[in-house]
């Protein structure tokens, strides 16, 4: 299967997203008694044309589409409304009816992921997407529920994670924008200055805090890696003799020591406190704190006496 055509059925399930992004705008405006209804659809609107024609309209146009939702988002004009809920007796009477028949498009959707990521060409991105409609499809057939109430909840879910959604996107093209702009050459100029080559233990422990402060600071370990290896883990810790593959998988998991402790991991940290209702916007990072922690200094300790 071609690249051209993977692309054009990946681009197929953005414009579905962008869709439903649209039909939230609309639920927000439809509502009566929201305040801020329109710096609300006005985000979901421009993310949904992000979404679906981003390719196709001016890189300047994108950008600063995303400039005008980061300001919607920091001047709080994104708010959750008009949204439809299950109250708690419909809920349980529906988990009666149903029982475990529940979870049926839920393993359906998650096996379907596996299978089409790994034993087709599809990739992994197209096999979300076709999971999803499997799950959805599923679901129709197991539950059997009224139409609306699907885009209902689709609306409900979208408003529910809000900003912190797309976080992961912009990380990634954060990760990218500093590789590509040489911030692993000046970080590794900065360290050289005052790092002294051959301690191993200094070594060890500046790439182990490396990978935890920019993963802090980029949400993601795997866009760090890449950084914090050109820049320390090479010239402080592989060239001073150091196992490359020990030292690598070390520097990944002690990256993920910094994704418990950062709001900037979304997916983690900030999505639970908002599907969970949290009073606590930190509860999460609070909870997770100690362990990390503790971890980072088992991670320091495993590669100085394990890597070299």
């Amino acid at each position: 299967m071609s690249e051209n055509t993977l692309n054009n059925i990946l681009e197929l399930f953005y414009i579905l997203i962008g869709l439903q992004l649209l039909y939230t705008a609309y639920r927000v405006l439809k509502s009566s008694s929201h305040k801020k209804k329109y710096g609300t659809a006005l985000f979901w609107i421009l993310l949904a044309i992000t979404f679906i024609a981003g390719p196709y309209i001016p890189n300047v146009i994108n950008g600063a589409f995303i400039l005008i939702m980061g300001a919607l988002t920091l001047f709080k004009q994104v708010t959750i409304k008009n949204i439809i809920d299950v109250d708690e007796v419909e809920g349980n009477k529906g988990a009666k009816k149903y029982g475990n028949k529940l979870f049926i498009p839920a393993v359906i959707l998650a096996f379907a992921a596996i299978a089409v990521s790994n034993w087709t060409p599809l990739g992994g991105a197209i096999g979300l997407g076709v999971s999803s409609v499997l799950g959805l499809i599923a679901a129709y057939i197991v539950i059997k529920p009224n139409g609306k109430y699907v885009l209902y909840d689709s609306d409900r879910l979208t408003q529910q994670i809000g900003t912190v959604g797309i976080l992961p996107q912009f990380l990634a093209a954060l990760g990218v924008l500093f590789t590509v702009s040489g911030v692993g050459d000046v970080i590794s100029k900065g360290i050289s200055s005052f790092l002294p080559e051959g301690n191993h233990l200094l070594g060890a422990t500046a790439y182990i805090l490396g990978m935890v402060l920019f993963t802090m600071l980029m949400g993601n370990a795997f866009a760090a890696f890449t950084v914090i290896t050109a820049s320390i883990g090479l010239p402080f810790v592989i060239a001073q003799g150091g196992d490359p593959v020990i030292a690598g998988a070390l520097a990944m998991t002690g990256g993920f020591c910094g994704t418990l402790l950062t709001p900037m991991a979304a997916n983690f940290n900030t999505l639970p406190v908002a599907l969970l209702e949290m009073k606590d916007e930190f509860g999460v990072i609070k909870a997770q704190a100690p362990i990390a922690i503790l971890l980072i200094f088992v991670h320091i300790g495993l590669m100085y006496f394990w890597a070299f």
